[in-house]
């Protein structure tokens, strides 16, 4: 076996191979090498490895091997029935389960004991202080990054296999024992020749044939019941795919780094965010050598507190993160529990582990931002078309009935911001909808929702009063005033206009949300703003708001006459003159709302009326700005005229009206 060195500009290698232990398992050469480091390879007569999941190979594998299944089919069934029993007689028996840690330790070696696809379902409930007790929460806890390790021979040989080298001729120092095990593989902490600190991933073995089988049945009853309960209109079978493929490359050391350092390209700019470096010369498929990070789990808030720290703004952070992962790139991290989010002694949030990776496609979050939207706002005809949009409903549903079962769902707000809801309250409402009407769960979703509600269940154990939701909207604000693409300018336009008419108090609470994002920059609203309205795009929204701006002026015109009549009315006493009507109610609560815009730009980050000037002087040299005041002065030029003819036509009428009838005096 030896090593060697790709260099920086190596083309990829193209090639398929099949692994010779099983059919199950499609093998394909490693596709890229990035060209800003080298990367160490093995060769033994075989190309670099990446494993890919097909579920037609793993069929066809297992197909032939019954007794296999049957064995691996009650080496589950067996401890878990055993253990529900248990739980069973506990209950009759008078004993309080959820305070019972006896029956959690037992739950936690049931699940360690049928291995790593059980060990996930594990961690993911771990992460739910809503739903599991205490306890069971303590021990469930233990399952990512404290399970049984593997002997140390198998993990060096697994180190000499994968670098070419003994474990003492590639690190200069590596922990006696595992710092921590997973699902997938124990980590050591080590030392490099150079004197960098690191963690190596060394991977479990044969672990690839028994998250396999398990993946197959699991297939196998998905597709049963996806077939025999009509109720489940859901492609459970597309789901467990979907997981399938997550898993094989989360089994892939090489694939995970270059995950890191993509989720660095995107994300490693934000502020209090840290990612480790990967040392590629010391990476391969089944061993990863990363930056060692010093830092202490987010549900350990106690220790947290004590390094001066503050557990909720890191959480508030990732967060952000998060809604830049789902809603901007698309490229976001699947597994976001405790063991993978450290705050490090400097008081920044470290992702750890970027196995579990997955993305959006654009359509699918600019959906999920006009969801978001409409949810907040209460628009739940417009909520039923988001789901059309996501591929939850066909687009022949009939969406009818489904708009006021929308109602229903967030009925229990009574008037509260929806945002003040939670992300699982919302999720288990849904799902009981779900069954009610026609709609499927399109696969990308469960990867997504396990994503936001395990960050949540972290949020909730720091601070049970917080509101992923809360949170979120001032980003999602942010994206629909400033972002150009045209499904969100279709989305802006939507919110703020409803029957022809402006919803000022929709753009007041746009702008008040979006001013709490860090991100937000006026200065790009105002000059994105120009840009869309003096471009064809905008026209339709352009012609409201001349309406809406020849409203205001009427009002604040009615308002100053009313107020003149009036004083010279009651105060000097000429009766003569009659007293002008003020601006209806309407009117008068436009002018209040663009009152409290003006006075929330004025307080938005960015404003600064010394700087403001200039910047206005420079926006009217703006081509897009010129061009935007013609039109403007046009249309307000076009429409002053139609309503003064509109008025004189209409005193005519009155007039000839007195000639023709006159009163008649008593």
């Amino acid at each position: 076996m030896t090593v060697k060195t790709l260099p920086p500009n190596s083309r990829p290698i193209e090639g398929e191979l099949q692994l010779k232990d099983t059919q199950a398992l499609v093998v394909r050469s490693s596709g890229t090498v990035s060209p800003e480091r080298p990367q160490v390879l093995v060769t033994n007569n075989l190309e670099p490895e990446t494993i890919v999941y097909d579920p037609v190979a793993v069929a066809e594998h297992y197909r032939h091997r019954p007794l296999q299944v049957l064995r691996r089919i009650f080496a589950v069934l067996g401890p878990t029935f055993s253990f529900v029993f248990g739980l069973w007689w506990d209950i009759k028996r008078g004993v309080v389960v959820k305070n019972d840690r006896r029956r959690a330790i037992q739950l936690k070696e049931l699940l360690t004991q049928l291995g790593p696809a059980y060990i996930k379902i594990g961690q993911a409930l771990s992460t739910r202080p809503d739903l599991v007790p205490p306890i069971y929460l303590e021990e469930l806890t233990r399952l990512q990054d404290q399970l049984p390790a593997f002997p140390n021979e198998i993990a060096y040989q697994f180190i000499q296999e994968e670098l070419g080298q003994p474990p003492e001729e590639v690190y200069a120092e590596l922990s006696a024992q595992p710092i921590a095990a997973a699902s997938l593989g124990q980590v050591y902490k080590g030392k490099l020749k150079t004197g960098e600190e690191v963690a190596v991933k060394v991977q479990r073995p044969d672990l690839r044939e028994r998250i396999t089988i398990d993946l197959y049945i699991l297939r196998g009853l998905a597709a049963w019941v996806q077939k025999k309960v009509k109720r489940v209109r859901s492609d459970l079978v597309g789901i467990l795919d979907e997981l399938g493929d997550r898993i094989f490359e989360e089994m892939d050391y090489i694939h995970e780094g270059e995950n890191a350092e993509r989720f660095f390209q995107l994300y490693g700019h934000i502020q209090d965010i840290y990612v480790p470096r990967i040392y590629w010369e010391y990476t391969n498929r089944r061993v990863l050598t990363m930056e060692w990070i010093n830092g202490t789990k987010l549900t350990q808030t106690a220790e947290i507190s004590a390094q001066g720290i503050d557990a909720r703004y890191l959480i508030e952070v990732g967060v952000q993160c998060s809604l830049r992962q789902l809603l901007e790139h698309g490229f976001f991290h699947a597994d976001p529990h405790p063991g993978n989010l450290l705050a490090t002694p400097d008081g920044k949030l470290a992702y750890l582990d970027f196995g579990m990776m997955s993305e959006i496609k654009p359509p699918q979050r600019y959906g999920l931002i006009e969801a978001i939207v409409h949810v907040v706002n209460r628009d739940f005809e417009g909520l039923a078309k988001d789901y059309v949009k996501l591929d939850f409903l066909s687009p022949e549903t009939d969406l009818t009935p489904i708009i006021p079962a929308f109602g229903k769902v967030f009925a229990n707000a009574q008037g509260a911001s929806v945002a003040e809801f939670n992300i699982k309250s919302i999720t288990d409402e849904l799902s009981e909808l779900m069954y009610e009407y026609p709609f499927r769960v399109p696969p990308y979703y469960a990867l997504i929702i396990r994503s936001l509600v395990t960050l949540e269940g972290i949020a909730i154990y720091i601070d049970p009063n917080f509101k992923v939701l809360s949170e979120a909207y001032p980003y999602v604000a942010k994206r629909l005033l400033t972002d150009p693409a045209p499904e969100l300018r279709i989305s802006l336009r939507d919110l703020l206009f409803k029957d022809g008419r402006f919803r000022w108090n929709r753009l007041e609470n746009l702008l008040r949300n979006a001013r709490k994002n860090q991100d937000y920059d006026l200065n790009l609203v105002v000059n994105q703003g120009v840009d869309f309205l003096s471009s064809e795009r905008g026209s339709f929204i352009r012609d409201k708001l001349v309406d809406e701006f020849l409203n205001g002026i009427n009002a604040l015109s009615k308002n100053v006459l009313h107020n003149f009549t009036y004083l010279l009315r009651e105060r000097v006493g000429i009766t003569a003159i009659n007293e002008t009507p003020a601006a209806t109610v309407e009117q008068q609560q436009t002018l209040e709302h663009i009152k409290n815009i003006l006075n929330i730009l004025r307080e938005t980050r960015g404003f600064d009326p010394a700087q403001f000037a200039p910047q206005v002087a420079q926006l009217a040299f703006n081509p897009g700005v010129q061009r935007l005041g013609q039109q403007v002065a046009n249309q307000l030029v076009q429409k002053a005229t139609v309503r003064l003819i509109r008025e004189l036509l209409t005193a005519e009428e009155v007039k000839s009206s007195e000639i023709e009838y006159p009163a008649t005096r008593v």
